[in-house]
């Protein structure tokens, strides 16, 4: 008998290695994309995640004050940023199935599950290409130490459908956007072409990701006549712990359905003072 799909996104929470991880999830999103173009569906179905996701004992996890500063124009460096940014990608792989698992009790579209089923298939060929480039620069993935604080938003946003669209894909991923061309620049200057093509790759597919995010968001405004940017400011003042800084990459949030006066008023400056 076939899993549900909230079945199978709580068994990718659930399996610790990364590469494992994805593999799986990998396998899952095939198989959901081929009832799908069968005319068969698989049920979405419920689930139980974890409150965390199955993690390898590697890496350490520490605090963002903790964490080592990296220095991107030598070689160790650059190494540091990938297994950085392959953490950021690797966490996307659960943000995604979680979404699904989490939320597969709400009354939605058939078309919400293919989009975040879409993600985390993206999300886990992403990991895989940092990974390769790791083990290409002698390194692996957990070799070095990662930030603890990736998973925060999802435990925020656990019973809040639109604040985990609005802080995960709108604000957390489309920064991914502003920074991520420089990312690519630095490899570049570097002469690392394998890097480069990872992270091109990334960039352009992280465009979508948003666009699900900010698409699903203002559908859920509409069901709820909801005015979608005051919306959206009020859950980031709530979910989100910061300004939103600049500078950002207008272009490509754009394209991704966010327009400026979404996050311009909660860039840094720009928030009201908080009374002491």
């Amino acid at each position: 008998m076939s899993l549900s799909l909230a079945a199978m996104a709580e068994e990718v929470l659930r399996t610790a290695d990364g590469r494992a991880k994805t593999a799986l999830s990998r396998a899952h999103a095939a198989s959901w994309r081929a009832a799908r173009a069968a005319g068969k569906p698989l049920p979405v179905g419920t689930a139980t995640p974890p409150d965390r996701p199955a993690r390898p004992a590697a890496p350490e996890l520490l605090a963002p004050r903790d964490m080592p500063r990296r220095r991107p124009g030598t070689p160790a460096g650059r190494t540091a940023l990938l297994h950085a940014v392959a953490h950021i990608e690797l966490n996307a792989v659960d943000l995604h199935w979680d979404i699904i698992a989490r939320f597969s009790h709400v009354p939605l579209p058939i078309g919400f599950f293919d989009d975040w089923v879409k993600a985390a298939d993206e999300e886990s060929k992403h990991f895989n290409l940092l990974c390769d480039c790791l083990e290409a620069a002698g390194s692996h993935y957990g070799a070095l130490p990662a930030h603890a604080g990736m998973w925060r938003a999802a435990e925020d946003t656990v019973d809040d459908l639109m604040g985990r669209l609005a802080v995960v894909p709108m604000v957390l991923e489309a920064r991914g956007l502003d920074v991520t061309p420089g990312m690519i620049d630095i490899f570049r200057n570097a002469g690392e072409d394998g890097p480069v093509a990872a992270l091109e790759t990334i960039y352009a597919e992280e465009v979508h990701h948003v666009a699900y995010g900010a698409k699903w968001f203002h559908f859920l405004c509409g069901r709820h006549d909801l005015d979608p940017t005051e919306t959206f400011h009020g859950l980031v003042r709530r979910y989100f712990h910061g300004a939103l800084k600049p500078p950002f990459n207008e272009e490509k949030r754009a394209e991704a359905g966010l327009p400026p006066d979404f996050y311009w008023p909660l860039a840094e400056g720009n928030l009201p003072e908080v009374p002491s």
